[in-house]
């Protein structure tokens, strides 16, 4: 049987993709080098773990909306679910083999990670990647088998801060999205139009008093 192990190399920005994707270098052994690996259905969740670094002032309070003051951390500071994965890890012989884990990444701010992520001004982003699938494989001198991979297969990694900004700002240069409730968007719209502003960016300017409400 499959004796598995799951290690991140490295990570790197998707170019030319549909949306902003991200490929982790996903290394996969296997101790019993004397199988034949057919293939691996991988299933993986992405946890970041949000406690497992230190946080500048700055960060701090842009992480406000997420966390809650400072004071408060001790108590609302936790892990943050990223994501749910699933991958195919094509037939290998011998002791390991190396695939691309491809994540989607949405710039929503109403999504916490894309929260955290603009939060962090540099640094590392702590990542914790769990596995569980299943393994087709042949033993020596014998027909292909089935063997259960369980969510006990963890990897841990460091994504850099600044893949992540350099990931977006190629995607969307000097852009950020933003959601809004469709009747907020309809008076919005309205405002707009009646006021004959040219564009969104204006429209914010001039329904948001920056000196007085915003701390810049």
């Amino acid at each position: 049987m499959p004796d598995l192990s799951f290690q991140i190399e490295g990570a790197s920005v998707v170019p030319f993709a549909a949306a902003p994707t991200l490929a982790f270098k996903l290394q996969v052994k296997n101790a019993a080098v004397n199988e034949t690996i057919h293939t691996i259905a991988l299933r993986c969740q992405i946890q970041i773990e949000v406690t497992r670094r230190r946080y500048a002032p700055e960060e701090q309070e842009r992480m406000l909306d997420l966390f809650g003051t400072p004071d408060r951390w001790s108590q609302t500071l936790r892990s943050l679910h990223w994501t749910n994965l699933n991958m195919v890890i094509p037939a290998f012989a011998g002791a390991a083999t190396v695939a691309d884990l491809h994540v989607p990444c949405t710039f929503d701010f109403n999504v916490a990670a894309t929260k955290y992520f603009e939060g962090l001004t540099e640094g590392d982003i702590p990542l914790n990647i769990f596995f569980s699938g299943t393994v087709f494989y042949a033993p020596p001198d014998s027909g292909l088998q089935v063997a259960p991979i369980s969510w006990e297969q963890e990897a841990r990694f460091k994504l850099p801060v600044k893949i992540w900004r350099e990931m977006m700002d190629s995607y969307y240069p000097n852009q950020v999205w933003l959601s809004l409730r469709r009747d907020v968007f309809d008076r919005l719209y309205r405002y707009k139009m009646q006021h004959g502003i040219p564009s969104w960016e204006q429209t914010l300017e001039e329904v948001l008093p920056m000196e007085a409400t915003v701390k810049s």
